[in-house]
């Protein structure tokens, strides 16, 4: 099914959920995800909580890359390092190409991802939005947290990717079908880990502030 969707994503979201960041860099795209989730936290806890999230904290997650490896026969990371996700994306070669402090950041590079060990190259802004360079697939992805009301957000992630020519075109197409699953997973669960950080750190707010009242 993925296989066949490749090239026909969803475009039309609903108001409030634009990403006109995004559409800077990737207008028009041939893959998209959108996990989104509400969270019980005013949203600059949830933002920090996201952008502090130590992803490979969680055993699925580190068994579904384990999995993506050993299917390509890649090399696996001897340990895994306790960094945030905003210093894990930039050890892994992302690069920043915007931001909104507190409320949102976008990611960017480029790669091979079909690779058994990739490697992401970070570019300066104007540089990766005019990246045709064949060979290669082009990848941005937001980290966005919008206020419901004073005590609740939502947490968004969008990923948007799009290949430079036809041959990494069909190379890519056949990489997604098989890991676009396991993506799906991560993202979701990376979602899950901040809302339990994200309310965690609200009630101890909370709880904080009926103390000293």
């Amino acid at each position: 099914m993925t296989w066949f969707l490749y090239g026909h994503p969803r475009r039309n979201v609903r108001s409030g959920e634009e990403e006109p960041l995004l559409d800077q860099f990737i207008p028009d795209y041939e893959v998209v995800e959108r996990p989104r989730m509400l969270v019980a936290a005013p949203v600059e806890i949830a933002f920090a909580s996201a952008c502090e999230m130590n992803i490979q904290k969680s055993g699925i997650v580190r068994a579904i890359f384990r999995t993506r490896t050993l299917f390509l026969g890649g090399e696996s990371e001897r340990e895994a390092r306790p960094l945030g996700l905003i210093e894990q994306a930039r050890a892994w070669g992302w690069g920043i190409l915007a931001e909104n402090p507190g409320r949102e950041i976008v990611f960017g590079g480029v790669t091979q991802p079909w690779l058994a060990n990739p490697r992401f190259r970070a570019l300066p802004p104007d540089e990766f939005r005019g990246f045709h360079e064949p060979g290669y697939v082009k990848i941005a992805w937001t980290l966005r947290a919008d206020p419901v009301s004073a005590e609740k957000s939502i947490l968004r992630s969008e990923t948007r990717a799009v290949a430079t020519d036809r041959s990494s075109r069909a190379k890519f197409r056949r990489y997604w079908s098989f890991v676009m699953p396991g993506t799906a997973v991560i993202r979701r669960m990376a979602l899950r880990m901040v809302k339990a950080e994200a309310e965690h750190r609200a009630r101890s707010a909370m709880a904080s502030v009926s103390l000293t009242s």
